[in-house]
């Protein structure tokens, strides 16, 4: 692979999932070196901030598409992050940035007695989780609706599980919006948070820059455990797999039945080779 090759790979990796980057580097190496100039510049001026933009808020036409590959992309490390949240088989939850839709069929699954919510603000991701899920929201076992973090149409302490997935990065006011999940949780109810991107994870000196031109919060480990803190929550751990650069921060609504929070870094014990910071 030719070193401007690589260059334009590296430029196009946004997120798992998204792009083929096999088909992006044949695509380019059968044209002449100055078409080639000419097609990373137009990639760089056109179509990645057009991508970025989608990523934040999918719109109708390609932002569908975007919200079906994060669907995919996004798959394994849901997996993974789920697997920390405690799902009981009644309970009911609330999807935050539902996105495509996938997480909602699995929380479903999961809570096979119960029901799941799921809000987002972007049409595209509304139009596609609806169509994922249409044979659940059929049998009435799941709602999706436009709304916003900032704005929760719910009463307060309504839900077991609020999760959020790849998506507290694009929230308008975080601390503000950390409290509002607060209020719609059941005392005891806890959220999960579950991102691919965070100061100092792997990859972070390749992704920093993509938050950066995205406008969105980039938070450390420190960061994550003092921002649930600082909203009042307890029980607080953050959860590294460090191999892959994901992070799962988990924490409860304060009751006063509910034993003194734990405040640290854990690190997931089916991963064995992971390590974790403090």
């Amino acid at each position: 692979m030719t070193r401007e090759m690589a260059q334009t790979r590296r430029m196009l990796a946004l997120s798992p999932g998204l792009i083929n980057y096999d088909r992006v580097t044949m695509a380019i190496a059968v044209t002449s070196p100055p078409t080639f100039t000419l097609l990373r510049y137009a990639v760089v001026l056109i179509f990645i901030p057009y991508v970025l933009l989608q990523a934040r808020k999918p719109d109708k036409w390609f932002g569908t598409i975007l919200a079906r590959a994060m669907n995919r992309g996004h798959q394994s490390m849901t997996d993974w992050g789920l697997r920390h949240a405690a799902i009981g088989d009644q309970f009911k939850i609330l999807d935050v940035g539902c996105g495509g839709g996938r997480a909602i069929q699995q929380l479903a699954t999961s809570a096979s007695g119960g029901m799941v919510y799921g809000i987002d603000y972007a049409d595209g991701s509304i139009a596609v989780s609806r169509a994922h899920n249409a044979q659940l929201i059929k049998a009435g076992r799941v709602v999706i609706q436009k709304a916003s973090v900032s704005h929760l149409p719910f009463p307060d302490d309504t839900f077991d599980l609020v999760t959020a997935i790849e998506t507290q990065y694009y929230w308008p006011d975080l601390m503000g919006d950390m409290r509002e999940i607060l209020r719609v949780l059941k005392p005891a109810g806890r959220l999960v948070v579950i991102a691919e991107m965070y100061k100092g994870g792997k990859y972070d000196w390749l992704k920093w820059p993509v938050m950066w031109l995205l406008r969105s919060s980039h938070l450390s480990v420190s960061d994550h455990r003092e921002l649930f803190t600082a909203t009042g929550y307890a029980n607080v751990q953050i959860v590294e797999e460090t191999n892959k650069g994901w992070i799962c921060g988990i924490a409860t609504k304060p009751t006063q039945a509910y034993p003194p929070g734990i405040d640290g870094v854990v690190i997931d014990p089916s991963e064995g080779d992971c390590e974790g910071t403090s």
